[in-house]
């Protein structure tokens, strides 16, 4: 089984987090931001991964921190359930649609932290449970660069947070799921290296 815990605590959160990437998709979600949970269920369901998360933080500032920082573990979880990364795809892309919302998320498990994410483009309006989606850049933000992740997540339409967001994360679930499948016997990658 290929699965990780993490805890991770500075003076602003405590996230515990515990991954499993061969299932079943379920666990506990407390991170004391319903939406946060909300999302964190979808890669769940989505990513088909037992992902359980206890959560706290300084949200009497803001959600800010706290969403980061789930971002940043779960990130670490993933390099580390992954070890060397033998056999996996690598490489993952998934579209996901809500009304009026479609994302596109594609992803590399190259070892190169890069996110491309720009939500400046669209006219996102609003936030949901506290969560806007600048707040969703820094939790992709956080799980790129620890997880050795190529991300591009691109909005291709919508206006609405809610949706925006919930579709992004349905995307990226989706794309971690492919690229995280066992389907080879070597490293892939031609350099011998990721």
């Amino acid at each position: 089984m290929r699965q990780a815990k993490i805890e991770r605590i500075t003076s602003e959160t405590e996230v515990r987090l515990e991954l499993g990437l061969d299932g079943p998709a379920g666990g506990e979600l407390r991170t004391g931001i319903g939406f946060l949970d909300h999302m964190l269920a979808q890669l769940q369901r989505h990513g088909r991964f037992w992902l359980e998360v206890e959560a706290r933080g300084d949200l009497e500032v803001d959600v800010h921190h706290l969403v980061e920082d789930v971002g940043i573990a779960l990130g670490m979880a993933l390099d580390r359930a992954l070890e060397e990364r033998v056999g996996i795809e690598r490489y993952g892309s998934a579209f996901a649609p809500m009304d009026e919302t479609l994302v596109h998320a594609v992803l590399d498990f190259s070892g190169r932290p890069h996110l491309a994410f720009e939500p400046e483009r669209l006219d996102v309006a609003g936030e949901a449970g506290g969560v806007n989606v600048y707040h969703l850049r820094e939790f992709l933000r956080g799980l790129a660069n620890h997880a050795g992740l190529t991300l591009h997540l691109r909005v291709l339409a919508g206006r609405e947070a809610h949706h925006v967001i919930e579709a992004s994360f349905k995307a990226l679930a989706r794309a971690l799921y492919a690229a995280t499948r066992v389907t080879r016997d070597d490293l892939p990658s031609s350099k011998g290296v990721l």
